[in-house]
């Protein structure tokens, strides 16, 4: 189930970033690249899942962040690294249905594959303080 899960949270990335850098549609985005890679109804739902959640929660995922990396502005931030943080926030804060750390280890894997040199560590930081502050809670 794990490898399912991922290649979604690849594709809602994929998405993400889309959307992000060109501002197209979410659900015209998402299936397109469904399409594309011809990928399991599995796969296809958890995506959806998750860049739908994303895209409806955004708001309240982007004031996380800014709470969470105060030294970096939200638009500053690596296209890259700021679409893993709002899928996994939404996986941690709003989804709720994985482990916080799973979903914490999955972005710091996202980051290794896509992001720059510094954007494990980064991300890293960001969800595990995100994290804490909700243990508190």
């Amino acid at each position: 189930m794990a490898g399912v899960r991922r290649k979604a949270r690849i594709l809602a990335l994929k998405t993400l970033f889309e959307l992000d850098i060109a501002g197209h549609d979410s659900e015209e985005t998402l299936t397109r690249h469904l399409e594309e890679e011809a990928l399991p109804q599995g796969v296809a739902s958890f995506a959806r899942e998750l860049v739908r959640g994303v895209v409806e929660n955004r708001e309240r995922i982007d004031a996380t962040i800014r709470s969470y990396a105060p030294a970096w502005p939200l638009e500053q931030l690596a296209l890259v690294d700021r679409n893993i943080l709002r899928l996994a926030i939404f996986e941690i804060l709003v989804n709720n249905r994985v482990p916080a750390k799973v979903a914490i280890n999955e972005a710091v894997e996202l980051a290794k594959t896509f992001g720059g040199e510094s954007s494990p560590r980064f991300v890293n930081g960001v969800l595990g303080s995100a994290y804490a502050e909700t243990k508190k809670c």
